[in-house]
């Protein structure tokens, strides 16, 4: 489990919860560091347009018990994401992550995202200007292996080597290809075939670099298999929003920590002081709770939890109590077998 001297973001880059729209919002990352204190989550995207004209309080602001934790910024010209990256400081991110892997339709018509990986010098010239108003913040990566008609086994290294002259040191490759023309984001998910053999050529042939694998790693033994291959880290998404108790064990399996593997009960117990603060802020239950569903996975009494939650949560005066009686259903002993495993 040695990180080989790495600190800060590029550390807990061992294994991280991928940056997903309308999911990693900051209700879901205070639940999953519930779970792990040591994994990397990443905030929604966050085009640098918005960031310069929207509620940045809104848009940017964070528990400080999320850290460590970075911001995924969308955007395509480099004098307005630098301006972006000098808003964000004031808040404190562990790292600062350009987009070049969001398939949708909403980032190809801004020209950014999976889009620039047809215009990796453009790519290099983003992060530059990042980095100049990032200081000792690092500005990383996230790509595709290619996209539309493009060779990945062409296209791949000539990125990774530009975005290595340009000063970047970490990178996250998604493992798919990313087809803008033919097929939905939902589709580019799942349709383009993995091709992790071609991410474990990459860090082969860029040593230097640190690596992290994302796409299609459904669960924390499959990241450690991938790791084992010389990448440096596993960058897991749907698996663990759907299912976020595998994160209970990232300390302990990926890290190594000498800890206790944390359960849904326990992380769902450690939220209700968090969701009666909230609530009092204005926040509503589900929107809160919407994080949550999974929490109970494949467990006697998850149908009930999610009912419960899903009928209730949105409901003038939901509050923590809800979130009790709903958990009240759930088979502690399975939990506790879980555990131990």
């Amino acid at each position: 489990m040695d990180n080989c001297g790495k600190t800060g973001a590029q550390a807990a880059a061992r294994l991280s919860v991928a940056p997903m729209m309308d999911w990693t919002d900051r209700h879901c990352r205070f639940f999953h560091r519930r779970f792990s204190k040591r994994a990397l989550l990443y905030t929604e995207m966050v085009t640098s347009g918005a960031v310069l004209n929207g509620d940045r309080d809104r848009l940017l602001g964070f528990d400080r018990q999320e850290h460590p934790v970075a911001l995924q910024l969308g955007g395509s010209e480099p004098g307005e994401l630098a301006q972006a990256v000098r808003v964000a400081m004031e808040y404190g991110y562990d790292e600062i992550n350009l987009n070049v892997g969001c398939p949708s339709d909403r980032v190809q018509s801004g020209c950014f995202g999976a889009a620039l990986m047809r215009t990796p010098a453009l790519v290099a010239e983003c992060v530059q200007a990042m980095m100049a108003e990032a200081g000792a913040v690092p500005v990383t990566v996230k790509c595709r292996i290619g996209v539309d008609d493009q060779d990945p086994e062409e296209v791949l290294p000539d990125f990774l080597q530009r975005m290595s002259d340009a000063g970047v040191k970490t990178v996250a490759i998604h493992a798919r290809k990313a087809w803008l023309q033919g097929l939905s984001p939902k589709e580019n998910r799942d349709i383009p075939p993995l091709d992790y053999d071609l991410v474990v050529r990459m860090k082969e042939r860029f040593g230097h670099l640190t690596i992290a694998i994302n796409g299609g790693i459904p669960d924390l033994t499959s990241a450690q298999a991938l790791i084992a291959r010389g990448l440096d880290g596993a960058m897991i998404g749907r698996a663990a929003y759907h299912s976020p108790a595998i994160l209970g064990a990232v300390d302990r399996d990926i890290f190594g920590d000498d800890v206790a593997v944390v359960t849904g009960a326990e992380a769902v117990t450690a939220m209700l002081p968090y969701i009666e603060r909230e609530l009092g802020r204005g926040a509503r239950l589900n929107q809160i709770t919407r994080h949550m569903l999974g929490a109970f996975q494949g467990m006697p009494g998850a149908r009930q939890w999610r009912r419960v939650l899903s009928e209730g949560a949105h409901l003038p005066g939901a509050g923590p109590e809800l979130v009790e009686r709903a958990m009240a259903g759930v088979s502690p002993r399975q939990e506790e077998a879980r555990k131990s495993a």
